[in-house]
């Protein structure tokens, strides 16, 4: 059975893909840069942590920096799973697109 996820699971998922280093505030910019709606630290952090629990991403703690103080950021990056998840939800995302008559060009 596949992996259930929620809206906001799966856009965080493939921003952490997209992203060469995810952290909480990268992911916060790209996910206002890819869909104009701003969000939380917080609520992204909540997020990558279930999608950590759910065995999607995995992270690590990066090296600290003079520019946060000194304090280290966590760094995620997705599983192989998270990718295979990702790949079943694209194509079952096609196949349902593809299944609307009226956005067929074919279709009269």
């Amino acid at each position: 059975m596949m992996q259930q996820l929620g809206n906001l699971e799966e856009t965080v998922l493939l921003i952490v893909m997209i992203l060469d280093e995810s952290y909480g505030v990268s992911v916060a910019e790209a996910y206002f840069d890819k869909t104009g709606n701003s969000i939380s630290i917080p609520a992204i952090h909540t997020v990558l942590k279930r999608l950590e629990k759910k065995g999607l991403v995995k992270s690590v703690m990066g090296g600290a920096s003079p520019e946060r103080g000194g304090r280290r950021k966590r760094i995620f990056d997705a599983t192989p799973y998270g990718y295979k998840v990702a790949s079943a939800l694209m194509e079952s995302r096609k196949h349902l697109w593809s299944l609307i008559p009226k956005l067929d060009p074919n279709h009269e």
